[in-house]
């Protein structure tokens, strides 16, 4: 797409600034004159591919994870709680509460269409490569809502929702403050050209390296000294830190709400040098990663384990940042993941238990509809507010965090929102409206689909090839999904096709159809 085109997108988005801004400032009027004040800030920080078992909260027994374990025994641990498979249209559901029979966005849209949006290079030459295919305007996000009802907010972190100069941007979708990766193909390296803060480019003081490379052969793949190339000099997490300490320093003093959706641990494995040798320590020596597909990585378990740690230690500095400046319980902290753990570059899913009593590897992990998949980590601390180490087997997922919000702030919920609040839950405090169900379609890796009514989740795999039968377990009795009885309970089936066609909506953008979900609605 020329440079022309994309402004002719963009502008076309813009038309309906007018009517989305009285829409959603008639969302925002109903609690408006009810507010407290004191309205609490909100931080939610979500990890990028951690698995559920990768916290020591959640049962992980060889990364340390200290910061987050103390929020965990500080507040609220959820054992049920889910995401989606990847990254971008995860991030979509957390945005803007729709699920996926419904969101604009259900897969990974690169928007190849612009050119080689995958050459590094090109990316740094040319800002209209970098980004995903761009939400409208017109989207209801957090943010939007937030903002409305009197919020300072920011995003620090990774988006992966847009692209430059599109309505798709962070600043176009309520954000006051944006730094970091506006596209999640940069964050396969942390030692980046560059990050965004708002609509500009910051350089950073890195070489351009594609990150598909492999150890040339003729170098000893034992040797580190082979693999000192691969680290450069500004490494992208000590800087999005940086902006999110700042980001509290200048809003301590007002309501704000902080998403930091941290790169961490998604590969390229790329760790601070004395974190990795803490590991390496700790491990033993370990055969090294080669590279291909990311960069090489000689200790790749204590690379991936440093990564995680380094995420934990910058949670700390986040609340040492809150306390110091007086805001800390006033302040409610909400950690997750966007998907489940990855499988490949040098990630071992195996090794660590990532998915906790779940199967974290291909087929079973990031990428599909398996427990594994999307079940995630999800932590909730509010001093004085929260029971101090109590956990919840509430059914829940990211798509009820706009609902919660709403409901703790005394605010009409947007028609299009799926999810439920989850706030009385959170402060076990009044009645918790129930769930019937939890509905996910996913049109990539084969093409899946799934429900969840009570304690049965039902599945369809390889949709793409035209698989409609489903597939059903009982979670109370065999969580890993090993035992298909599907045929013993065809009633269930019943409801779940029903299910589907109620929530199934042709989506708007042609390359996430499911012709069998397609064939099925008419």
């Amino acid at each position: 797409m020329n440079i022309k085109k994309t402004f002719q997108f963009y502008n076309a988005f813009l038309l309906s600034v007018v009517v989305f801004s009285v829409s959603l400032t008639s969302y925002a009027q109903k609690g408006s004159k009810h507010i407290s004040s004191m309205k609490p800030n909100i931080v939610y920080i979500l990890a990028d591919d951690m698995g559920y078992g990768e916290l020591g909260s959640y049962g992980q027994e060889k990364i340390e994870t200290p910061n987050l374990d103390q929020l965990a025994k500080r507040g609220k641990r959820f054992t049920q709680h889910y995401a989606y498979p990847v990254c971008a249209p995860s991030r979509y559901l957390l945005m803007t509460g729709q699920n996926s029979g419904k969101a604009f966005i259900r897969g990974n849209h690169e928007w190849a269409d612009r050119g080689d949006v995958w050459n590094f290079k090109a990316m740094e030459d040319n800002p209209y490569l970098e980004g995903q295919y761009p939400i409208p305007d017109s989207t209801i996000t957090i943010a939007k809502i937030l903002k409305k009802a009197g919020y300072t907010t920011a995003l620090v972190g990774k988006w992966g929702l847009g692209a430059p100069m599109t309505a798709g941007t962070p600043n176009n979708q309520g954000f006051d403050y944006f730094y970091g990766y506006i596209c999640q193909r940069q964050d396969h390296t942390y030692y980046s050209g560059h990050l965004w803060e708002n609509n500009n480019r910051v350089p950073l003081d890195n070489r351009i390296v594609d990150p598909n490379i492999e150890l040339p052969k003729d170098l000893d793949p034992l040797d580190e000294k082979n693999y000192e190339k691969y680290q450069q000099k500004d490494y992208a997490p000590d800087y999005l830190i940086k902006a999110a300490l700042k980001f509290i320093d200048k809003s301590k003093d007002k309501p704000f709400f902080l998403y930091y959706p941290s790169p961490l641990p998604h590969v390229s494995l790329q760790a601070p040098k004395d974190l990795v040798a803490y590991y390496h320590k700790k491990f033993g020596d370990e055969k090294p990663f080669l590279g291909g597909s990311y960069f090489p990585c000689r200790y790749p378990h204590a690379t991936y384990a440093a990564m995680i740690t380094l995420l934990d230690q910058q949670v700390g500095q986040i609340i040492k940042k809150l306390k110091d400046k007086g805001v800390y319980d006033n302040t409610i902290i909400m950690f997750c993941s966007d998907n489940g753990p990855a499988y490949n570059a040098g990630v071992d899913p195996t090794f660590f238990k990532s998915a906790g009593p779940f199967n974290g590897e291909y087929g079973w992990g990031k990428g599909f509809l398996r427990e594994g998949g999307i079940r995630e980590p999800f932590l909730v601390s509010w001093p004085g507010k929260i029971q101090e180490g109590s956990t919840s087997n509430l059914i829940s997922a990211t798509i009820d965090m706009v609902p919660t919000f709403c409901d703790l702030l005394n605010l009409k919920v947007p028609k299009h929102v799926d999810g439920i609040s989850i706030l009385p839950t959170i402060l076990a405090k009044g009645k918790q409206t129930g769930r019937n169900y939890l509905y996910f379609e996913y049109p990539e890796y084969g093409g899946q689909q799934a429900i969840r009514i009570g304690n049965w989740k039902g599945i369809r795999l390889d949709m793409l090839k035209g698989n409609s039968k489903w597939s059903l377990y009982d979670l109370a009795t065999d969580q890993t999904e090993q035992h298909d009885v599907a045929a013993q309970h065809p009633e269930i089936i019943k409801k779940m096709k029903a299910i589907s066609k109620k929530e199934h909506h042709t989506p708007e953008l042609s390359r996430f159809e499911i012709p069998v979900l397609e064939n099925e609605a008419k």
